[in-house]
């Protein structure tokens, strides 16, 4: 899915009011993910993951800064994020689907945060970054 200049002017808009939330969006969008999906826990046995821990923040904090360097390097996308698709890949082995389950999660994150800003439009946009972050992370899988 390619996003359009339209796509890349609303995501870098939006992401600009949320991004002095950047330490919170994350650990939000990781406490979802476990409290809707409890499947997904498998994945952090080590981690304290009740919602305010600093296991979840801190992971939090860097899934929300890999979407930063991905919005900031939209034309390089996947160079930019080659690294995490090796990672999840090769030494963590998630299930790809968890990349699907916590884009919804950030999309309720996001719509908290946004309010009335996060139209339709919007929302379609942040859908198909997500999904361009989804490809570049199981591209390793093929």
């Amino acid at each position: 899915m390619v996003l359009s200049a339209e796509d890349r002017k609303l995501v870098q808009a939006t992401w600009c009011k949320v991004a002095p939330h950047l330490d919170d969006l994350g650990g939000e969008a990781l406490s979802r993910l476990f409290l809707c999906y409890p499947q997904t826990k498998t994945y952090f046995p080590h981690f304290n993951l009740s919602a305010d821990s600093k296991d979840v923040h801190q992971h939090g904090l860097k899934v929300a800064k890999a979407l930063d360097g991905a919005i900031k390097h939209l034309d390089n996308i996947r160079g930019n994020l080659a690294y995490l698709s090796d990672l999840h890949a090769y030494n963590l082995r998630v299930d790809p689907v968890n990349f699907e389950l916590l884009a919804k999660c950030f999309h309720v994150v996001l719509a908290i945060h946004l309010g009335k800003d996060y139209s339709p439009t919007v929302i379609l946009a942040w859908d198909k970054f997500f999904h361009c972050v989804g490809d570049v992370l199981c591209e390793k899988y093929r």
